[in-house]
């Protein structure tokens, strides 16, 4: 092989590992991924107090999203994740403000800061145990969480965990941000508290959501009965609507079928309604046929004859009404000619006359004789059926006279016990008149305070003055009569004095 061969094969194989060299040294970062590459020097700065000498982190190279190529021996690379990480949190026994321990729940979640400056600072922490990232951010969430729940109540807590956690995140993002880390979010899953508290505290809203749940839940089965209801009517009306409409096609198919069964005898009765027609028409024009021959047969004829027989009755009857004309006037000629014969001889006709006048006079006379005659009768009959009734009534006022001239006897043979009987005669009707206007009350309601027994007591104070008037109308004391016909005889001695007191008497009850 010859020296260029050779010499171009060593530099090819040394290009190659050249190649290989670069290839595996050059790196490209993720997109979740920052290298930081290590080996230069920061920059050296001298504390002017101690005068020690320190240098910084811009040594470090931060690659984000991009490549480099690692110089072997001299850099050293370095990978940060940057992934975000789902981080619980969970604080148990937390006092709130008014001393209530709650336990709490949440997630937060936490990443990386994707500046340098976050990168650099989270490397120097979490580099090379980037799982304590999880376990920092629970320490610094689980102490805000505590801060902030001291500051608050446990219905603050429960009405806006958005604010909540919110506080909390700026609690802890001081806390975070100085190791590099970014708080995207957090957020508050669970809320206990200890004992019964939160059950209490909710258990007005409970019973306020129990009560509309249940208002709601029955206001929704009346809809839901009211839509069944009204679902169930519709399908009744289309039920109807279909039944009707039925048995308007079956009515429709059946008048269809008969007139379809129809259709041979409406043909028939038809036909057989032409057959008639035409029959009509053929005997309509016989019957016209026959008529014209019978007015020319018979009609005709007998209208002659008729007229020849009125012709021939008229006839008689001018012939008659001559006749009769003539007769008339051969009387009136016969009429005058005996008007003749009685003017000469008006003299008889005269004497005739005055014997007729005589006559009736005769016969005036006997008839006013007779009128005089029957008005004497009539006059007699009256006369005697006067005599007749003064007859009577001067009998009958004859028994009276002699009646009352008896009873006065007997009054003033008897004397006071005549007048009593008088007095108890009429006695009844005094009472009768005294109770009179008590009968016409339908019904009656007593208000005193003797009862009903004041009743009698006025009745008998009305007979009481009835017995008074009598006595002052007629001047007989008659309750002196009717006091000594109570009392025996004796008594009557004995009490004269008592009963000394006329016109008046008592009545009691």
């Amino acid at each position: 092989m010859s020296p260029v061969l050779i010499a171009v094969a060593g530099v090819v194989v040394l290009l190659a590992l050249l190649a290989l060299v670069v290839i595996t040294r050059y790196k490209v970062a993720g997109p979740n991924e920052a290298f930081l590459i290590t080996g230069r020097r920061g920059k050296k700065s001298v504390d002017p107090v101690t005068g020690s000498i320190s240098h910084d982190t811009s040594g470090q190279k931060v690659i984000v999203g991009g490549g480099i190529f690692v110089v072997p021996f001299v850099q050293q690379r370095f990978v940060m994740d940057l992934s975000s990480r789902h981080i619980p949190v969970t604080v148990r026994g937390a006092v709130t403000l008014r001393g209530v321990k709650v336990n709490l729940d949440g997630v937060a979640i936490v990443k990386v800061g994707g500046g340098e400056d976050a990168i650099r600072a989270a490397a120097q922490r979490f580099l090379t145990q980037q799982d304590g990232i999880v376990s920092f951010t629970q320490e610094v969430l689980s102490g805000a969480l505590r801060s902030i729940v001291g500051r608050m109540s446990v219905e603050d807590v429960i009405r806006d965990r958005a604010a909540f956690a919110s506080q909390v995140a700026e609690e802890a993002e001081a806390s975070l941000s100085g190791q590099g880390l970014v708080l995207d979010t957090f957020q508050i899953q669970d809320i206990t508290a200890e004992g019964s508290y939160l059950e209490d505290l909710g258990r007005p809203e409970a019973a306020k959501a129990k009560q509309e749940a249940d208002t709601a839940e029955a206001e929704a089965r009346r809809i839901s009965e009211q839509a069944r209801l009204r679902a169930e009517e519709e399908i009744a009306v289309a039920q109807r609507t279909l039944y009707l409409r039925q048995a308007e096609i079956k009515a429709e198919t059946d008048a269809a079928a008969a007139q379809a069964g129809a259709a041979g005898p409406l043909a028939e009765a038809d036909r057989q309604q032409e057959i008639l027609t035409q029959q009509e028409k053929v005997a309509e024009r016989q019957a016209a046929l026959k008529d014209r021959q019978l007015d020319t047969e018979v009609r005709k004829p007998a209208d002659a004859a008729r007229y020849q027989s009125e012709q021939e009755a008229e006839a008689k009857r001018v012939a008659r009404v001559k006749q009769a004309e003539a007769e008339r006037e051969a009387q009136i000629a016969a009429a005058q000619a005996e008007a003749e014969r009685a003017r000469l001889t008006g003299e008889g006709e005269k004497q005739r006359r005055s014997a007729l006048a005589e006559a009736e006079a005769i016969e005036g006379l006997k008839r006013g004789e007779a009128e005089r005659s029957r008005r004497a009768a009539i006059a007699d009959a009256v006369r005697i059926e006067g005599e007749a009734e003064a007859s009577s009534i001067l009998a009958q006022g004859t028994a009276e006279a002699e009646a009352m001239q008896k009873k006065a006897d007997a009054y003033e043979r008897y004397g006071e016990a005549a007048q009593l009987q008088m007095l108890i005669e009429v006695l009844p009707q005094v009472v009768a008149k005294a109770s009179e206007p008590l009968s016409a009350v339908d019904k009656l309601t007593v208000i005193s305070t003797d009862g009903a027994g004041q009743l009698p007591r006025t009745v008998a104070n009305n007979v009481a003055q009835g017995i008074e008037l009598l006595s002052s109308a007629t001047g007989v004391d008659v309750a002196s009569i009717l006091t000594g016909a109570a009392k025996p005889k004796g008594a009557a001695a004995v009490n004269g004095a008592a009963e000394a007191k006329p016109g008046r008497i008592e009545v009691t009850d």
